[in-house]
């Protein structure tokens, strides 16, 4: 097992920057994270600041595997990716969509705070007129209850959806939706995000039939051998996906996509085009429906445009010695895998 980098040397490799987003994900306007430049490369730490440190130690784990271990061998060198179309108007779909330019698979979300079902079939809507092809997923981020998630996911099957992420917050709710639209002759997919990554044990929802398939993203669940290893012992098909990354996280989300041993859906790897700016003067961004493998350098320039406040460097200088904390105590499995 690698040794842990000292908290010294990831204190002097680090930078935090905030980079503008051109529409509101997540609720939010300014992407912060904090990059580390390591042996092997650069790694990302960026969980939302609502994450503890617990559970932020993952994301840690991954950026250090990127940095300072590196990525397994990859089996192919072209990821197919779909375009994310925020919880934006109906009227702002066009926009956003051409910032993607070829797009074969589109991931919209659904069920935002203070939005209505009609919100939503309007922005299905909206995305099925301009690209009638193209394959359409829909993710509510655990937005809706049983009841409501059985309602709007029969309505929203008339687009002809690929899947729906994630629809319910629980476990049990997931296998209660997938049950209720098995009966109900509605043919909708149940793919499970949350209920993968923010569980202490990944593997549940797999065991309970809770889901058709498993979204999976590099960094909330360790880095990308343990991600193979969740995927491997779940037995279903995998999605990847990113957080909100910048190009060095999206690098490894790309080096997770490479090394699956397949790859029957495109991958929600094309969120750099949600970025005013990167931190890359290359960015990991989709080229006719793909990206290609390769990798990442940030920007000396960019990292000093976008530095963040210092009070904003010092929250998260702050948080990364907390984080550390918690790894150094609890090093088992770190890049291993297990």
């Amino acid at each position: 097992m690698p040794a842990l980098p000292s908290l010294e040397e990831l204190l002097d490799s680090a930078h935090v920057v905030s980079l503008p987003m051109r529409v509101k994900f997540r609720g939010i306007m300014e992407r912060e994270t904090l990059l580390l430049r390591g042996p092997r490369g650069w790694g990302e730490f960026c969980p939302f600041p609502e994450y503890d440190d617990d559970e932020s130690s993952r994301w840690l784990a991954a950026a250090l595997e990127a940095g300072w271990l590196g990525f397994p061998p990859a089996l192919r060198d072209s990821i197919p990716v779909n375009a994310t179309v925020p919880a934006v108007p109906a009227h702002r779909v066009p926009d956003v969509l051409a910032r993607f330019g070829r797009v074969d698979a589109v991931k919209i979300k659904v069920a935002e705070h203070g939005q209505e079902l009609s919100d939503d079939i309007a922005r299905v809507t909206a995305v099925r007129e301009a690209l009638p092809e193209a394959a359409v997923r829909v993710d509510a981020n655990g937005g809706w209850d049983v009841d409501q998630a059985v309602e709007a996911l029969g309505k929203l099957s008339a687009f002809g959806l690929e899947y729906a992420e994630q629809p319910v917050p629980t476990i049990d709710g997931l296998a209660e939706v997938r049950r209720r639209l098995a009966a109900a002759g509605t043919p909708v997919l149940i793919a499970a995000d949350e209920s993968v990554r923010k569980e202490d044990d990944p593997l549940r929802v797999a065991r309970a039939g809770a889901a058709d398939l498993i979204v999976v993203k590099v960094a909330p669940l360790g880095g990308v051998r343990r991600a193979l290893n969740i995927v491997q012992q779940a037995g279903l098909p995998a999605v990847v996906s990113s957080a909100l990354d910048t190009s060095v996280g999206i690098r490894a989300g790309l080096a997770l996509a490479a090394a699956l041993p397949s790859l029957p859906y495109a991958c929600g790897l094309g969120t750099v085009s949600l970025f005013a700016s990167d931190i890359t003067l290359d960015p990991l961004v989709a080229d006719d429906g793909a990206i290609q493998l390769r990798d990442t350098h940030a920007d000396a320039g960019l990292l000093e445009q976008y530095a963040a406040s210092g009070e904003r460097r010092d929250w998260w200088l702050d948080r990364l010695r907390r984080v550390h904390a918690v790894l150094a105590q609890n090093q088992h499995g770190l890049f291993t895998g297990s």
